[in-house]
């Protein structure tokens, strides 16, 4: 792998195109990836992985599902972007309508980034408020506004503020620890006016699995309700992840504005947001809130996404995939336990993150207390053995239906071998 490696790097900054991909949170060099099917990954020397990245997230129902190929290449067929609207971009809002809650209508976006910027946008329009709040080690894209004690590739990379944010950009983010009930209602009180809209992960997923505390997203229900702030749920990574609808269906939230990706898009860059149609309406070019985007709704991208959704079904498709996760997640705590290590899970839907530290984490502070060095350790062993996990403590694993007893089989039995080395 050194010679692409080393290509990469005189090319690419880091040698990648996104940094939790150079694997700086673990140590050493990434593999290079040529094909992948149901479950497994191969590489370009074709070693095969049990794969429990599925590129972060998207791929639900595992590789080069046949579904979606035969979606995908059908349409290339036909052309690849238009210029114009398509049918399947009416057929992809209608799915999300239908099955999100608080979702009257949506735009359709080319990334997960690019959904939470907009949204935003929306939430700064309709208030006439500069103010945004955010919780510490939850990611949500790259914006400038979103920057601020991010999670993800920045918390591995050491720079949760990164260069090249405005100060005064960023002054405009107030950040609280996830599940800070009583930090959430203080802040209101102070500022509550002068904020435009809290953004959250319903699950936080960019700091690893960090479940919401009771009455967490209800107290973010009633304080933005009250002072006249909107509630961005970021879905990104739990949307169609979690359950049919999202963790907004799962949790039965009521969200003003909702940001999908991922899921949606089967792997192919795309991304959502829309919400209550009194503020959708504020989006050009209905209203005065412009965003545009010359590949938005891509029919390439809405054919995968369209498959994929049709192929999981429905709400049927979650229980055993929820189960699958939760018994991989605890079987490889069992193990580490038995060989007196701590760790913990936390697991829902078809996400789970393993955690070096006795209990599962509530927030950021928590996950950054975590091992990190011995789950280096845990990655690198586990790879040795072909089994890929996310390359970073602040990162979700994600088992997908294709996922089996056989793949859980191995994977217990090399972690088996590898936690007895740790």
């Amino acid at each position: 792998m050194d010679k692409y490696w080393e290509r990469a790097q005189k090319v690419l900054p880091g040698g990648v195109n996104s940094p939790v991909r150079s694997f700086k949170g673990v140590g050493g060099t990434p593999f290079f990836a040529r094909r992948g099917e149901g479950p497994y990954l191969e590489d370009e020397e074709g070693r095969r992985y049990i794969d429990y990245v599925m590129s972060y997230g998207p791929l639900i129902l595992g590789h080069a599902h046949p579904s979606v190929v035969k979606a995908v290449t059908g349409q290339a067929e036909k052309g690849l972007s238009y210029g114009v609207p398509t049918v399947l971009e009416v057929e992809m809002g209608e799915i999300l309508t239908q099955a999100v809650p608080g979702l009257d209508m949506v735009r359709m976006v080319n990334s997960g980034t690019e959904a939470t910027m907009s949204a935003i946008r929306v939430a700064r329009g309709v208030t006439g408020r500069s103010r945004i709040l955010k919780f510490a080690g939850s990611y949500h894209g790259h914006g400038d506004s979103l920057l601020v004690k991010a999670g993800s590739g920045a918390a591995t990379m050491g720079v949760p503020d990164s260069k090249g944010v405005p100060a005064a950009l960023a002054e405009l983010t107030l950040t609280l620890p996830y599940n800070d009930t009583e930090g959430l209602k203080d802040i209101f009180e102070r500022m509550g006016s002068d904020i435009a809209a809290v953004i959250s992960e319903p699950v936080a997923g960019n700091m690893g699995t960090v479940l919401p505390a009771a009455e967490f997203l209800d107290t973010v229900r009633a304080v933005t309700q009250r002072y006249g702030a909107l509630w961005i749920v970021d879905e990104v990574m739990t949307g169609f992840r979690v359950d049919w609808g999202g963790a907004s269906r799962f949790f039965g939230l009521e969200p003003d504005l909702v940001c999908l990706a991922k899921v949606i898009g089967a792997g192919m860059p795309v991304g959502a947001y829309g919400g209550r149609r009194e503020y959708m309406e504020h989006v050009a070019p209905l209203g005065p809130v412009y965003q545009a985007g010359t590949l938005s709704g891509n029919p390439v991208a809405m054919s995968a996404g369209i498959a994929q959704l049709r192929a999981i079904g429905g709400p049927e498709f979650y229980p055993a995939l929820a189960e699958k996760t939760a018994a991989l997640a605890h079987g490889l705590v069992e193990i580490g336990r038995r060989h007196h290590i701590p760790v913990s899970t936390n697991t829902i839907g078809g996400m789970f993150t393993l955690f070096f530290r006795d209990s599962p984490p509530r927030n950021f502070d928590e996950v950054s207390a975590s091992d990190r060095g011995r789950y280096a350790q845990f990655f690198h062993g586990m790879l040795a053995e072909g089994i890929f996990f996310p390359p970073s403590p602040f990162e979700t694993a994600f088992p997908s239906w294709a996922h089996n007893e056989a793949t859980a089989k191995a994977t217990l039995e090399a972690a088996e071998r590898v936690f007895s080395r740790l």
